[in-house]
């Protein structure tokens, strides 16, 4: 009985869907979200910036974090070569829209370059097969206020003007910190452009 009921156990195990971050090839959902650049507040589209070239979509845990700040301040310091390659940057997080604001106008991080947006429902996340981790109860940002909200796992894609993606990195599952993020989107996007 108990070899049974362990057999059981085990194809319920085998049988149940692992979330694993969308891969090249696979067809990037279509999303709009709320979003800040340098703290003004806009309805971003992935259809509307599909229109003008590649997008880089990379979601990050938490605004005001230090591996968010080091890739956030990346991205803004890369923003001109990523347009001369004719890639739009939308960092996602289920940041809500007000801290995005502060977090997309502040000079050391953003600084106006690039749009933010906000999923807080994770409803972004979870179409792209994203997991999100509770935040641990009295986690303080860089700044010293609360962190109130779950963690998107850190992950960056790049998307192609047909939809599909290009290519996906990981720092969970590539071990890449996320300063790599940006140089390895930038060398992909650069690489379509010619």
């Amino acid at each position: 009985m108990k070899k049974m009921l362990l057999g059981v156990a085990v194809c319920l195990l085998i049988s149940l869907p692992v979330l694993a971050a969308l891969k090249a090839g696979d067809m990037a959902p279509d999303f709009s979200a709320r979003g800040s650049l340098g703290g003004k507040e806009f309805d971003f589209s992935l259809q509307q910036a599909l229109k003008k070239g590649p997008v880089v979509v990379y979601f990050f845990p938490s605004a005001y974090t230090k591996g968010c700040d080091l890739e956030a301040h990346t991205f803004s310091q890369e923003i001109d070569k990523f347009t001369a390659a004719g890639a739009t940057i939308i960092g996602v997080s289920a940041d809500s829209i007000a801290r995005l604001n502060r977090f997309a106008a502040d000079p050391d991080f953003c600084a106006g370059k690039f749009p933010v947006a906000s999923d807080t429902d994770k409803k972004i996340a979870t179409s792209y097969n994203l997991s999100a981790n509770a935040v641990k109860a009295g986690m303080l940002d860089v700044k010293g206020d609360a962190v109130d909200h779950d963690l998107i796992e850190r992950v960056t894609y790049v998307i192609g003007k047909d939809h599909k993606i290009i290519a996906t990195f990981s720092s969970k599952d590539d071990g890449i910190s996320p300063d790599q993020h940006v140089a390895k989107a930038l060398e992909i996007v650069q690489k379509l452009g010619k």
